[in-house]
C-alpha cells in the first residue's frame, strides 16, 4: 500500500534519481557493498524524511542491505511527487506522501507508516519518534531504536530524554562531524539560497541580509549570502556564536535592530517564534522572510496574518501580506523549509555522507540491539571516519598516516622538551 499523487510521474522520478546517484558515490558503493552482505536483513524500518532524489537513494542502500522499508514524508511541502512515484513504481518501496498535504493527511500517513509495525525508525524533526511515543505506544517494547538527522530533531529527543519519556536509543546523525560540517553548513548554505533566488528572483548584492541564528546552517547562509554580495547582519542569542560571527567579518546586533535595516531576513535556529510582531512592526516595506529550520514556527505566522488586512501571492512560492499600516511583508514558501518548498533541497554530494552516516548506524543499531541506554547517542567516531575515508577515496584525494613514531609520541606522556 502507498498514498501518492501520481504513478505516471515514476518514469521521470527515476531519471532524477539515477541523476542523483551520480553525486553519490559513497551511498552508491555502500549500495553495491550491502546488498552481497544484506546486514539489515528482515528489519522493519518505516523512515519519516524528505522525499527527495537523495532519500530515494538512501532507501535503495536500505532495501539493498535487506531493510523492509516504508517511507512517509517529513514535511508538507517537500515531497517530490515524481520521486515518490519512482520509489513505489520502480523500486518496491511503499511511499506515503503528497505535495502540499494538509496537516491532517500529513498524520496520517505518520500513522501509515508505523501501521509497518518498524523496529528501527529514521526521522527528520522526530515526527515519527514522537507520535509513536503519544499515540502508538504499543509499538515501544520491539524498538531496537532510531536515528535522527535534524538540529531541531535532536533537540526535542534530547528533551524527551531528559524527562525520562525516551524509550528506545536514538543516534543523532545530524551531530556527526561529516553531517554538520558540510551538510548544514555547505548544503544548506546553497540550497536555502537556492530557494530564496527562485521563490523571488531577486539581487541579493547590495541588500541587507539578516540571518536568524548561526550554527552551522547559519554560517553556512552567512558565507554564501556574502558571496552573492549581500551586507550580512547576524542575529545571536548565543555570546560564543555571536563572537564567532564578528570575528567572521559579520556585523553583529539584536534582531529587533536588524529587522528595521533587513531587506531578507532568514531563520535557522530551531526554535518558536524567532520573528515575530514586535519584530514585523519595524520591517521595511517589502522584507522578505524566509525560513530554513526544520519546523514553520520559527516565523510567526499568526501574527503576520493578524497584522495584514489580506495577501496575495505575485509568484508560486510568494505570499505577499499588506500590513494595516500600507506596509507589505512578503513570506516565501509559507514559512516552511525554503530550500525543500522553493527549490530541490540539498546537493547530492553532501547528502551522500549524510545518508551514508545513516544507513551505517541503522546497522550501528541492529548490531548493538539491546545495549544502548534509552538516550541520544552520538554517530560513532569509527563511522564518522569511514564516511569521510570513503568521500575522500571518491574524491580521488589522498592524505598522510602517521608513522608508528608519530603514533606513539602522541599516545605517551614522557618525552617533553629537549
Amino acid at each position: 500500500m502507498s498514498d501518492i499523487k501520481d504513478t505516471s510521474l515514476a518514469d521521470a522520478g527515476e531519471s532524477r534519481i539515477e541523476w542523483a546517484l551520480n553525486e553519490m558515490p559513497v551511498v552508491r558503493g555502500l549500495m553495491k557493498r550491502l546488498s552481497s552482505q544484506r546486514p539489515l536483513e528482515g528489519i522493519r524500518m518505516s523512515g519519516c524524511l524528505h522525499i527527495t532524489t537523495e532519500t530515494a537513494n538512501l532507501a535503495r542502500a536500505l532495501k539493498a542491505a535487506g531493510a523492509d522499508l516504508v517511507l512517509c514524508a517529513s514535511n508538507p511541502l517537500s515531497t517530490q511527487d515524481d520521486v515518490a512515484a519512482a520509489l513505489v513504481e520502480k523500486y518496491d518501496i511503499p511511499v506515503y506522501a503528497i505535495r502540499g498535504e494538509n496537516t491532517e493527511t500529513y498524520y496520517q500517513h505518520i500513522q501509515a507508516a508505523l501501521d509497518h509495525q518498524p523496529v528501527i525508525t529514521m526521522d527528520d524533526g522526530a515526527d515519527l519518534v514522537s507520535e509513536m511515543h503519544k499515540t502508538r505506544t504499543e509499538l515501544l517494547a520491539n524498538m531496537i531504536g532510531g536515528t535522527e538527522e535534524t538540529t531541531t530533531g535532536v533537540i526535542r529527543l534530547r528533551a524527551m530524554a531528559a524527562d525520562g519519556a525516551l524509550k528506545f536509543p536514538v543516534v543523532a546523525v545530524n551531530d556527526a562531524m561529516t553531517k554538520h560540517l558540510f551538510d548544514n553548513r555547505y548544503g544548506t548554505g546553497q540550497s536555502a539560497l537556492d530557494g530564496i533566488i527562485r521563490a523571488t528572483n531577486i539581487l541579493l548584492a547590495g541588500k541587507n541580509f539578516v540571518v536568524a541564528g548561526y550554527g552551522w546552517c547559519g554560517r553556512g547562509v552567512a558565507m554564501r549570502a556574502k558571496g552573492h554580495g549581500a551586507h550580512v547582519i547576524v542575529a545571536e542569542v548565543d555570546p560564543l556564536r555571536a563572537l564567532e560571527a564578528s570575528m567572521d567579518g559579520y556585523r553583529v546586533m539584536p534582531l529587533m535592530e536588524a529587522a528595521a535595516q533587513a531587506d531578507f531576513i532568514l531563520t535557522v535556529t530551531g526554535d518558536k517564534h524567532v520573528i515575530d510582531s514586535r519584530h514585523m512592526a519595524v520591517m521595511k516595506d517589502g522584507c522578505i522572510l524566509a525560513n530554513a529550520g526544520h519546523f514553520n514556527v520559527e516565523i510567526n505566522v499568526p501574527a503576520l496574518q493578524a497584522l495584514s488586512t489580506g495577501k496575495t501571492r505575485p509568484r508560486q512560492s510568494v505570499e505577499e501580506y499588506t500590513l494595516k499600516d500600507g506596509r507589505r511583508i512578503r513570506l516565501l514558501a509559507e514559512g516552511r523549509l525554503v530550500n525543500l518548498a522553493a527549490a530541490e533541497g540539498h546537493p547530492s554530494a553532501v547528502m551522500d555522507m549524510s545518508f551514508a552516516n545513516q544507513v551505517l548506524c541503522a546497522i550501528h543499531m541492529k548490531n548493538n540491539k539491546g545495549r544502548l541506554d534509552h538516550s541520544v547517542h552520538n554517530v560513532p567516531t569509527e563511522i564518522d571516519r569511514e564516511v569521510a575515508r570513503l568521500k575522500l577515496q571518491a574524491m580521488d584525494i589522498s592524505i598522510d598516516q602517521l608513522t608508528d613514531e608519530q603514533q606513539h609520541y602522541l599516545s605517551s606522556w614522557q618525552e617533553g622538551t629537549s
